[in-house]
């Protein structure tokens, strides 16, 4: 299990030095992994379960290779033509191959770390999988939007951590934190997907804090494996 501040702990360790290079060097084409729910958000880790036959060669063939996989989400109505290649939203998140436990039956555990964000513009039906075609989207900042973030981060990580001694791991960035808390919040599938979307981290960090504050009904979850009460934090979010 994951819960919003614990993955704030984690993410500090997706900036290690290569990320900016690997955003410069997504390769044109690349395997995907299309869910339900918007997983991956850059700069964040996600631990995923792979069981899905389809899913364990991409695995296993990435792992040969640059252990990149992107992930996008699902459009409404998947469910239909699940196993063959229902329509998904243009833009997803790749990320790479950080850590790896193979199981039994050709199972996987793997952790994925975010890099950068990317657009669809083809597949290539090649393979068992789903292999698309991408071009990059680096979400690049000027200093006056870095000024920007710095704030609203401020007032982001006052809102999680309200109620509580825990605090955000020292050397967590702006993006980071930001980006971490778009990925695990609670919210409808089409707000985390719009969060996603959004041109940068100024954007987004906005979005989350009016999210927060329209909804004042206090929660209990838990932080670093303590209870801590935060504003709408209505459950724990599993990876799936």
């Amino acid at each position: 299990m994951r819960t919003i501040a614990c993955a704030i702990g984690i993410a500090a360790l997706a900036s290690a030095p290569g990320s900016s290079r690997a955003q410069s060097a997504l390769p044109e084409t690349i395997p995907i992994f299309p869910l339900e729910v918007t997983m991956l958000f850059p700069g964040v880790q996600r631990p995923l379960h792979i069981f899905e036959s389809r899913y364990r060669a991409m695995v296993a063939d990435a792992l040969k290779g640059d252990r990149i996989i992107g992930m996008t989400t699902l459009k409404p109505g998947y469910e239909a033509n699940y196993h063959g290649r229902p329509p998904i939203y243009d833009i997803g998140c790749a990320g790479i191959i950080t850590e790896v436990e193979e199981l039994a039956g050709g199972r996987f555990n793997i952790v994925l770390r975010g890099v950068v964000k990317f657009r669809v513009t083809g597949e290539d039906e090649s393979r068992s999988y789903r292999l698309a075609r991408v071009g990059p989207m680096p979400e690049v900042l000027d200093d006056r939007e870095k000024e920007l973030l710095s704030k609203h981060r401020l007032r982001l990580e006052e809102m999680i951590t309200k109620g509580s001694d825990s605090k955000v791991t020292p050397g967590t960035s702006d993006e980071e934190l930001v980006n971490t808390v778009a990925q695990y919040f609670p919210m409808g599938l089409a707000d985390r997907q719009g969060l996603l979307e959004m041109k940068n981290a100024v954007l987004r960090a906005q979005t989350l804090i009016q999210l927060i504050e329209s909804k004042a009904m206090p929660r209990i979850v838990a932080f670093d494996q303590r209870p801590v009460r935060l504003p709408v934090m209505a459950e724990v979010v599993q990876a799936q």
